[in-house]
């Protein structure tokens, strides 16, 4: 689990809140830092802390490869479920293991040299040794057989769902609360990036049309407003560091979950223009919280958005079109708010959960 839970620890939390307890035994295999959140969520589970000594990312691996198939055996554990790609390979009974997207194959330049690396290496061998996959859509799936060709596991698509209770649309308290506090103004408008800025997000294009649109549209142009941690996209982070005062984009950071319904959901338009997802969990959010969103149809973004969404290509002239038209035609926009709302209930956690259930009950019952 990543120190700020976003990402893959959003999906975690969300499958074990749709769990049936009585579906199956759980135990999860936690760092120690986490235990009483897990405890929290799951409290019918049994809590195995990794030992301190493993902490870091490196010796977690370690501890991944032998001393999580010895607590497994010793607690006669039938399936191990490994949520982020790696798995413990000496482990002999059965094998379920999350691949969260393709784009390590598909869009290699998005990634860092080792990270692509890693992360090819182990969806190889998941492909390859794993009783179970699950992908969160099926053109993940997909593109993994494109790039691997047939799998050896059974492959299960767990769609991911959304948590109503903390993404919904915002309340006017929220709206002001959250204006307050980051001094919006209260009479401001504003549109929405929610993301890790990494490459394959596309916050360059962004940026170029925002500046373009900000050029045309003058003092009634909305801010843009960015959330999320720093990555790795250097081109990115070296043009947000060099804008001036009056640019119109407020880097927020990492933003509490809490403030998220008011960031999206008050948007003229969340922005996603990813290059592409192996899901697309901020689209769901946004579109839970009552947004507009405007994002690509690359691999599984249409499988978020169906027709609740405004689609555009990923350069920046169709992203600056997408934006004007968002902003000048409010029917349009109030038109696919309300898709939005519709579509994202469609998503549950419950849904994901049952089909986990179903790979592990397929995966036990495999030769």
């Amino acid at each position: 689990m990543p120190a700020n839970h976003g990402g893959v620890g959003r999906y975690v939390y969300g499958i074990l809140r749709g769990f049936d307890p009585d579906q199956l035994d759980l135990w999860l295999a936690v760092q120690r830092r986490d235990a009483d959140r897990f405890a929290r969520i799951a409290p019918w589970a049994t809590i195995i802390t990794v030992p301190p000594a493993f902490s870091s990312r490196p010796l977690r691996l370690v501890w991944e490869q032998v001393g999580l198939p010895f607590v497994a055996w010793r607690s006669n554990v039938d399936v191990i479920h490994s949520p982020h790609y790696t798995f413990p390979i000496a482990w002999r009974r059965r094998r379920v293991v999350t691949l969260h997207d393709a784009t390590f194959f598909s869009d290699p330049e998005v990634h860092r040299l080792l990270k692509r690396r890693f992360f090819r290496s182990w969806i190889r061998r998941a492909w390859r040794l794993a009783d179970a996959v699950v992908t969160p859509s099926s053109a993940t799936a997909g593109e993994v057989e494109r790039f691997l060709g047939a799998p050896a596991a059974i492959v299960e698509v767990a769609l991911l769902g959304v948590n109503a209770h903390r993404f919904h649309p915002p309340t006017s308290a929220q709206l002001h609360d959250f204006r307050t506090e980051w001094k919006i103004g209260a009479d401001a408008t504003w549109f929405a990036f929610l993301g890790t800025i990494e490459p394959r997000k596309n916050l360059v294009a962004l940026l170029d049309a925002y500046a373009g649109l900000r050029d045309e549209l003058g003092p009634d142009c909305p801010k843009l407003l960015i959330s999320g941690g720093r990555g790795w996209d250097t081109a990115a982070l070296a043009r947000l560091d060099a804008l001036p005062e009056d640019s119109g984009v407020i880097e927020l950071g990492y933003l509490p979950v809490e403030s998220l319904p008011a960031l999206l959901g008050g948007a003229v338009a969340v922005m996603y223009p990813s290059l592409g997802e192996g899901f697309g969990l901020p689209v769901l959010e946004a579109m839970a919280c009552g947004a507009a969103v405007i994002t690509s149809n690359r691999l599984a973004l249409p499988e978020v958005g169906g027709n609740a969404v405004v689609y555009t290509d990923v350069d920046a002239s169709s992203i600056a079109a997408a934006m004007r038209e968002i902003h000048r035609d409010v029917p349009e926009r109030v038109r696919v708010r309300a898709l939005a709302i519709g579509r994202a209930a469609l998503f549950t956690w419950t849904a994901t959960a049952t089909a986990h259930v179903r790979a592990y009950r397929d995966a036990a019952t495999s030769r």
